[in-house]
């Protein structure tokens, strides 16, 4: 996975080739192709693989947070791309991009509701110690993520919105509106 992860940062998806990651990774194609089958599954599983050390760091780091205030700020900045390429968000793009399989249907909707989990888990602890006002967490959670994904987006493209602006102030002064008591 670190061998696919690092290939994919300096080819990009696109360009990448089964035997890339297998030299990387001191191994045969053939053992990669025995694994995964073919670049699609590939980059579904580093990106599962991905996500799950992101949720690890995500996570360590919400435990540190002294407030639910900090862990929504948290949340924004693991939630967006950290500049226009961010290699983490390009395999969500690309993989987002692909035809799946039931397999891979479920597996991305897995990924994509820990977001909606993570967030909604904020929020309800931030709205019972007082800190957010009483919103709908589904309701909320779903504009949310949208606007997060929206933003992500813009970053990506490099819309020059974001070269004055931070996207993660802006995201986050967003959500604040709508959480104030």
């Amino acid at each position: 996975m670190r061998a696919a992860i690092s290939v994919i940062a300096e080819k990009g998806t696109a360009a990448l080739r089964m035997s890339d990651i297998a030299e990387r990774a001191g191994m045969s194609t053939g053992h990669i192709l025995y694994h995964f089958g073919k670049k699609d599954r590939l980059l579904l599983e580093v990106l599962a693989w991905s996500q799950a050390d992101l949720w690890t760091r995500l996570r360590q780091a919400t435990d540190q947070a002294a407030s639910p205030a900090e862990k929504l700020d948290l949340f924004v900045r693991f939630y967006l791309p950290s500049h226009q390429g961010d290699e983490r968000y390009a395999l969500w793009t690309q993989v987002l991009a692909q035809r799946h399989d039931e397999a891979g249907r479920h597996t991305l909707t897995t990924l994509l509701d820990g977001w909606d989990e993570r967030l909604e888990a904020i929020l309800r602890e931030g709205r019972d110690l007082g800190h957010f006002a009483d919103v709908d967490l589904t309701e909320f959670t779903i504009r949310a993520v949208a606007m997060l994904s929206g933003i992500s987006e813009d970053v990506m493209f490099g819309r020059s919105r974001w070269q004055h602006t931070s996207a993660h102030a802006f995201a986050l002064a967003a959500l604040e509106r709508e959480l104030r008591r």
